[in-house]
């Protein structure tokens, strides 16, 4: 379903669109007829999507290769006017299995990956004094949570990072918007061996972001009970914190 509030961008870039809610928003703006160039490692998922979708393979990691994705893009299908950085990784993690490289690879792919692809299409929108810049964290960066050692922080950094260029970034004119997700039905959580409370699909997740970003809102949350119930556990104090998570979670 497209958003409610129909969008002026004509040319939007969303990099993990192979799957998921990247992949769902790539759908929905289609079908309104905004272009979409989509991003991501596995080329075969990037083809036939349908009309006004546009492949370009990336890896994120990869801080050339997003150099050279943007200025693709731009000399293709034109200025860039939203970008939605949606590619992650998630692994769960015992605290008593601490993987380094696992958390390396984590925090490169999540963080990292968001970072080497904002640096290489903000400087074309500073230029042009217009664009929007969008990228997907998760509620489960408001607080450190059981079996999220790796993936929690990396999103925590996510929601950190926007809150430190919003301010200077409002003056240049380019709005930055952080969407933080609960569960969503996606291959990531498909991973999930726990119950998760109040699962999204993703063309619900989809639409609820692109209202959100067609708003112009610098938070994007979803859905709204889980999200009071988390943001409410960032007030607790420590000690009432640990005793919930001992008692709700680690039963």
């Amino acid at each position: 379903m497209p958003p409610h509030t129909r969008p002026t961008w004509k040319t939007v870039w969303i990099t993990g669109a192979s799957t998921g809610i990247g992949h769902e928003i790539a759908l929905q703006l289609a079908s309104i007829g905004v272009q979409v160039a989509v991003s991501a490692r596995s080329v075969e998922k990037q083809q036939n999507l349908g009309p006004n979708i546009f492949p370009f393979p990336l890896d994120v990691t990869n801080v050339a290769a997003a150099q050279e994705t943007v200025q693709l893009i731009e000399d293709q299908l034109g200025p860039i006017d939203l970008a939605i950085f949606a590619a992650g990784t998630y692994t769960e993690v015992e605290a008593t299995k601490i993987d380094p490289q696992l958390f390396a690879t984590i925090m490169t792919t999540n963080y990292l990956g968001v970072v080497n692809c904002l640096a290489a299409v903000l400087p074309k929108m500073l230029a042009r004094k217009q664009g929007h810049i969008a990228w997907i964290a998760s509620v489960t960066g408001y607080r450190g949570l059981p079996k999220a050692a790796a993936y929690g922080p990396s999103k925590a950094a996510l929601i950190s990072l926007a809150e430190s260029l919003k301010p200077e970034l409002d003056q240049h004119g380019i709005p930055i918007s952080i969407i933080n997700p609960g569960f969503v039905a996606t291959p990531m959580t498909a991973k999930n061996v726990f119950p998760m409370p109040f699962l999204m699909q993703p063309q619900d997740a989809a639409r609820r972001t692109l209202n959100g970003l067609a708003k112009g809102k610098f938070e994007i949350t979803y859905p709204t009970r889980l999200v009071a119930i988390l943001k409410f556990a960032r007030l607790l104090p420590y000690g009432l914190y640990f005793w919930l998570i001992k008692k709700l979670i680690l039963r």
